[in-house]
């Protein structure tokens, strides 16, 4: 029969306390940095031994709520295309909608990313048919911004977009009923440039300019396309008036 030692677990017990020893903060990146220490008492028959150790080192950035803003805007697209003439091509009216993401602004240059859903295209009027050509982009605007003051903003920077849909509707029947995405890039790129107003609380009024770097259509080096795609490379401009809500 084993008896089990008492005194050699009395020996070996260990106590552990583990407390918030030290609390840092950084408000101007948000971020937090706690250390956690543990302090380990050993006792045994002699005098106990107090030892200080550092357990766990835990660092976590994070960008609090209270240090970003986060907005929501929609708005009227005034789109133009240029060198057009072969289809008569005129400025249409269509909707965009979105947000943005940002550091609260406490000096005068800051950034912040936005991601917006675009209607653009453009009317079209041939010796047979008119209609419109609807292409619905995912844009995706990097600015600079400078904040003049907390009610005033101008904005700059690049843009990607994304083709996500393409629809042709034709009163000539000459739309098909194949896909537009043949004739047109999938992406394209550009300048952006704007202003913004925050009259009262956190609604906002802006406007910008989006300038298409890259053709709207492909080269299709000659061959056939149907009568509403330009036998020109075209470039969609757009000027965007919104109001949103920051929170």
């Amino acid at each position: 029969m084993i008896i089990p030692s008492f005194l050699n677990f009395k020996r070996s017990l260990v106590h552990c306390s583990i407390s918030v020893t030290k609390l840092t903060n950084y408000p101007a990146a948000g971020i937090t940095t706690r250390f956690l220490s543990a302090e380990i008492r050993t006792f045994s028959q002699t005098k106990p031994v107090k030892k200080s150790v550092l357990l766990i080192l835990l660092a976590t950035p994070s960008m609090g709520y209270s240090q970003i803003n986060i907005g929501a805007k929609a708005g009227l697209n005034f789109v133009n295309v240029t060198s057009a003439a072969g289809i008569n091509a005129g400025n249409r009216t269509s909707y965009m909608i979105g947000g943005y993401i940002s550091p609260k602004p406490k000096k005068l240059i800051g950034f912040r990313s936005e991601i917006i859903l675009s209607r653009q295209g453009y009317d079209y009027k041939t010796g047979t048919a008119t209609g419109n050509v609807n292409l619905d982009y995912l844009l995706i605007p990097q600015l600079i911004t400078l904040n003049f003051t907390k009610k005033f903003q101008i904005n700059a920077g690049g843009q990607a977009a994304f083709l996500m849909n393409a629809a042709v509707d034709s009163s000539g029947g000459s739309g098909g009923n194949s896909s537009l995405f043949d004739y047109f890039n999938r992406f394209t790129y550009g300048l952006v440039a704007g202003a913004e107003v925050s009259p009262i609380g956190g609604f906002f009024i802006g406007s910008c300019l989006n300038v298409s770097l890259k053709n709207l259509n492909r080269d299709n080096n000659g061959g056939s396309s149907p009568g509403f795609i330009p036998k020109e490379l075209i470039k969609n401009n757009v000027v965007q008036i919104y109001t949103g809500w920051r929170f």
